[in-house]
């Protein structure tokens, strides 16, 4: 099994004839109007209409308009075929309109419509509390395991190095700085976190979602108990990492600004879709959308 990009035409073919049918499997926080904003990163930066604005590969657009007073006025997607139509043509359906901010219209450049490499929601809310998720990211786990066999010396302190000098670059998939056997390990600790929820929080809600280059994990219960906020994730991120040893990325959890992987969204560095998962045993393989299939 081998990891690769996806290619422009594969990006477009899964957002047009396989992602639709997962629209209505989306957990049911995630709409056109519910998360506060969507975003879509791009392999190749795009220009916007200003002149004299840096061209952008990472956007973030409000689902909502909102007033002096932060009070929703306009909502910029009507349903989530809106949404659908922006991943699909981001310049085109750019919901910033005509404004000097706005993506360049395609039509008027020597660049294509981009094409989004990653599309992402956020866990700040409108509808809801803002959404407990926790990272666990594959590299992190190859640089703790290649730490742990290679010498000092060996490594250099950067970060290449020691992964090449622990034999993890020439793993599959090769080039990546991680091996399957670490996604695999993320996965297994996504399923460790559920556990800890349900047995040490109680939680009745939760989520794993295989990334494409790790997992996600959600804690989706809204009542009053399981409102956390910016404190009561510190403390969750202290005790996961240092009583449990679970190596997450704590930023994520703390940061209200953050975005995660829309599900069924495709990881096009890896031609992966971000799938929800039932099992430690998540074959990785199941999740290459039928697209990019060889």
């Amino acid at each position: 099994m081998s990891w690769r990009h996806a290619t422009r035409e594969e990006i477009h073919r899964y957002y047009t004839e396989e992602f639709p049918s997962y629209v209505d499997e989306l957990p049911p926080f995630i709409t056109a109007k519910g998360p506060k904003q969507y975003a879509l990163a791009f392999r190749e930066p795009h220009p916007v209409r200003k002149d004299g604005v840096p061209d952008k590969d990472f956007i973030r657009r409000d689902t909502w308009q909102t007033n002096v007073s932060g009070d929703r006025t306009t909502a910029a997607f009507h349903d989530f075929d809106d949404v659908l139509e922006f991943i699909r043509h981001p310049a085109r359906n750019d919901p910033l309109g005509r404004s000097d901010f706005a993506l360049a219209d395609p039509d008027l450049l020597d660049k294509p419509d981009p094409r989004p490499d990653a599309v992402y929601y956020a866990l700040n809310h409108w509808e809801r509390p803002w959404v407990l998720l926790i990272d666990i990211d594959a590299k992190t786990i190859a640089r703790e395991r290649a730490t742990r066999a290679v010498s000092d010396e060996d490594g250099s302190g950067d970060s290449e190095k020691l992964l090449d000098a622990a034999g993890i670059l020439d793993a599959e998939p090769a080039g990546y700085p991680y091996a399957f056997e670490d996604i695999e390990r993320a996965i297994e600790y996504g399923f460790e976190v559920r556990d800890i929820f349900e047995d040490d929080f109680n939680a009745e809600e939760t989520m794993v979602v295989y990334s494409g280059q790790g997992v996600h994990v959600y804690l989706l219960d809204s009542d009053p108990a399981h409102r956390y906020d910016a404190k009561s994730r510190e403390v969750l991120n202290d005790l996961l990492q240092d009583t449990y040893e679970i190596p997450i990325d704590p930023v994520v959890t703390a940061d209200r600004r953050r975005v995660a992987r829309l599900p069924y969204s495709l990881h096009a560095d890896v031609c992966s879709i971000v799938t929800p998962i039932e099992s430690p045993n998540f074959d990785v393989r199941s999740a290459t959308p039928e697209v990019v299939k060889e």
